[in-house]
């Protein structure tokens, strides 16, 4: 029978409310499943394109953008949380591309790493339309090849309310009220699984069988956001709010409130100087405002992509 929560939970867990004015948790849609089972939501396309989906973030060829902090210690990352602006960026829905808000943990070969992480992403060719929804993505190490919420077997979702793929609202309004998400990934120090929670909500758990690279540890991290598809740099769709970083908090998307799981089992502040922010293209996408407090790291991040 599958663990239903992690065998304790680190110092710190619970994520501090935000200090920033007209900032509230956005929610996925709950569903109360009976006992025994969890909620495996269906997307509005057919299996072929949800193959396709996948393999797209699994294939080289595959056109990347990023924006945000890329975070790497030697004394290794044992997890990570953050609260993560949720906006609604445009995305056409026939180029195959997503565009995602997201944070990660890697391990393992600097040329290709693996690693596992969650976040908001659009992508219409996958949900059949334009909302932002919970997702979340992990590298197969054996198979050799990206999965994404239950489209192979690996995670082990024991909530019975929350499904992966789940619609996200409200959404943050430009200028306006701010909505956040607040996710959590981490390793249980007794059975060497990580855990997935979304706010107080556990919603399940990768076994430490599915991993070589990050069975015991990841030594780089990742929050930010970024775009992929095959125009996501000759035609690159929107990230976060669609506006660029300098524009500031209520207009930019952000994400704040990081920290990361220490050896200790000590959720941290990272080390601002471990930290790397930057954008693959500032002339699209841009970051803004790295900083670190007693409440964790944050970044502001995104831009227009292609649209003007």
């Amino acid at each position: 029978m599958p663990r239903m929560e992690p065998s304790s939970f680190p110092f710190g867990f619970d994520i501090e409310s935000s200090s920033l004015p007209e900032v509230s948790e956005a929610q996925l849609s709950i569903i109360d499943c009976p006992i025994g089972t969890v909620p495996i939501l269906r997307n509005n396309v057919d299996n072929m394109a949800v193959q396709h989906a996948g393999s797209t973030l699994a294939s080289n060829g595959e056109q990347f953008e990023e924006a945000g902090i890329k975070y790497w210690d030697d004394r290794l990352i044992y997890g990570t949380q953050a609260s993560i602006n949720v906006y609604a960026p445009y995305v056409n829905e026939t180029s195959k591309d997503l565009s995602a808000s997201w944070l990660q943990i890697s391990n393992g070969p600097k040329d290709r790493p693996v690693g596992i992480g969650a976040g908001s992403w659009v992508f219409p060719s996958l949900s059949g339309d334009s909302h932002p929804r919970f997702h979340i993505k992990w590298d197969d190490e054996f198979q050799v090849k990206s999965c994404i919420d239950h489209s192979c077997q690996g995670f082990i979702q024991v909530s019975r309310r929350v499904g992966l793929g789940g619609r996200i609202h409200p959404v943050s309004v430009y200028n306006g009220k701010q909505y956040v998400i607040n996710v959590s990934i981490l390793k249980d120090p007794d059975t060497s699984n990580w855990w997935l929670s979304y706010g107080k909500e556990n919603i399940g758990y990768w076994p430490k069988r599915n991993f070589r690279f990050m069975r015991h540890y990841g030594d780089y991290a990742y929050w930010g956001g970024f775009v992929q598809g095959p125009t996501a740099s000759s035609n690159p769709p929107q990230m976060g709010s669609g506006h660029f970083a300098s524009e500031g908090y209520g207009k930019a998307a952000y994400i704040n409130n990081i920290r990361i799981l220490n050896g200790e089992n000590e959720f941290i502040t990272p080390d601002i100087i471990r930290a790397f922010p930057g954008s693959s293209v500032p002339s699209k996408y841009t970051y803004y405002d790295v900083g670190g407090g007693d409440n964790g790291m944050h970044v502001l991040y995104g831009g227009p992509g292609g649209k003007r």
